[in-house]
Formats: C-alpha cells, sequence, structure tokens
C-alpha cells in the first residue's frame, strides 16, 4: 500500500507549536496529517501547494495545541477561559466557529484555499424556474 498523502510534516507543526512531540504525539501527528490532507483534497484540490502546506499545519495544531503535554495550554478555539490554581478548577468556552479536538477548516483557511466564506445551496427547481416560459412568471 502506498503511504498516504500530507501537505506537512510533523516537525512543521512541532515548530509551529514550539515544542517537540514525545513519540505518541508524534504519531498522532502523522495521522492528524493525513485526515487534513484528506480533507483538504475533498474541498479544495486545485489549491496551491504551498497553501495545503500551511493549512495542513494550521489545522492539525489546532488539535496538538488542545491535547498538548503542557499542562494548562488553553484551547485554541477557545473564546473564554477560567482557570483556579488550589481548587482544581477550570474552564473553557469555545465559540460557535472553532471545535475542541477535531480537523476543521477556520475562515482563514479558507481563504488561503481559494475557497472563500460564502455558504450557498441548490434547489432542484431552480432549473425548472429558469426554464419556464415568461407567461408563467407574469
Amino acid at each position: 500500500m502506498a503511504d498516504a498523502v500530507t501537505y506537512a510534516s510533523p516537525p512543521a507543526v512541532e515548530a509551529r507549536l514550539g515544542r517537540v512531540f514525545t513519540p505518541s504525539e508524534f504519531g498522532s501527528c502523522i495521522l492528524l496529517l493525513q485526515d487534513a490532507a484528506v480533507m483538504i483534497d475533498a474541498l479544495a484540490p486545485n489549491a496551491a501547494a504551498s497553501a495545503k502546506a500551511v493549512v495542513s499545519c494550521r489545522v492539525v495544531a489546532r488539535v496538538m495545541a488542545d491535547t498538548g503535554a503542557q499542562g494548562a495550554a488553553v484551547p485554541m478555539g477557545a473564546t473564554q477561559g477560567s482557570m483556579s490554581a488550589m481548587g482544581y478548577s477550570q474552564s473553557w468556552t469555545v465559540g460557535s466557529g472553532g471545535s475542541a479536538g477535531e480537523l476543521y477548516l477556520s475562515r482563514m483557511d479558507r481563504r488561503l484555499l481559494g475557497m472563500g466564506t460564502k455558504i450557498g445551496s441548490y434547489s432542484p427547481t431552480q432549473e425548472l424556474a429558469a426554464k419556464a416560459p415568461p407567461e408563467v412568471w407574469q
């Protein structure tokens, strides 16, 4: 079986996060980079290779930062947070545009891939309306 495609490497994600991964994290990072490549190829197969590399790093760094070994790291995407010391309390609020622990493309990621941020819809009746004679609309 051929190696799965990735657009970035674990050392690139380590550099983005500013820390060295444990062997377990390194293996997880490889799998996450493969998953990110599948997501990117499904949504923007014709994007520039450099954009795919940057987006792969960003997507995986969000997950790896959330699960990092640095203890009380603030999850990326958190809009609010609180922390206590001796009472062992910690809480985070993740905004509606973010997620904790899963791969997702942010608005900036989509822009980098040339996708924009527009959300559209399609109705099969649109084709019927376009083909209808003008007297139908009078």
